[in-house]
């Protein structure tokens, strides 16, 4: 797919969405982009009976067994690594932040995240999972950014990158990164904009009841 879709195009076949979780992952870096792609789905098919789903959202991660974000909220994925090996890449990888030094540390982790994103449409980020992204050799030069208390660390791990302060997101087409939480709800919602129209990511927002802004 392109850019966007006009409004109420039926879709040959949802958008594979799948979201990157890890134990201290930050609860809302994964639940608001995981919100908004289902929202998504929901409002396009409330004004579309019958029509195809845009979005169908997947939590991927190292095995199946519950995940511990931060703070202690248990999450169940719906997939491990080794069961999408013969799968598809995602349209669409979500990389959400957290305490983030186990994950980018883990070799499973990289590997899945480097081979998602290289047959993936769109790879995004949400706050420090722009480090996940960076230890798995997909973010290795340009334009990013990440939580404002991180963006120090960032330059000084990754020197190559040019660290963007005072934005919400950087979008570079394939690669998007984001700052942190609410940021990682905007730049969704930017994304179904990209990728199913203006119009739904608006409704979208209207029915999460949350004061999207456009603009990075």
């Amino acid at each position: 797919m392109s850019s966007a879709n006009p409004p109420g195009t039926p879709l040959p076949s949802p958008l594979q969405v799948a979201i990157l979780v890890f134990d201290d992952v930050e609860a809302l870096d994964l639940g608001g982009p995981y919100e908004v792609f289902t929202t998504a789905s929901r409002m396009h098919l409330r004004l579309h009976p019958g029509a195809t789903e845009p979005f169908r959202v997947t939590c991927v991660a190292r095995s199946t067994a519950p995940v511990r974000a931060r703070a202690g909220l248990r999450v169940l994925p719906d997939a491990a690594f080794a069961d999408l090996a013969s799968a598809p890449p995602p349209d669409v990888l979500i990389v959400p932040g957290g305490v983030v030094d186990a994950a980018a540390a883990c070799p499973d982790t990289r590997a899945w995240v480097a081979q998602a994103a290289t047959g993936a449409q769109i790879t995004a980020s949400v706050c420090t999972g722009a480090f996940i992204l960076a230890a798995a050799g997909v973010l290795t030069h340009g334009p990013a950014t990440t939580h404002w208390e991180d963006l120090a660390d960032l330059r000084q791990q990754y020197p190559a990158l040019e660290v963007q302060d005072n934005v919400r997101w950087v979008d570079r087409g394939a690669l998007v990164t984001s700052a942190g939480i609410s940021a990682g709800i905007d730049m969704s919602l930017h994304l179904v904009s990209r990728l199913a129209g203006a119009p739904l990511a608006q409704r979208t927002a209207r029915q999460m009841d949350t004061p999207w802004n456009p603009q990075p």
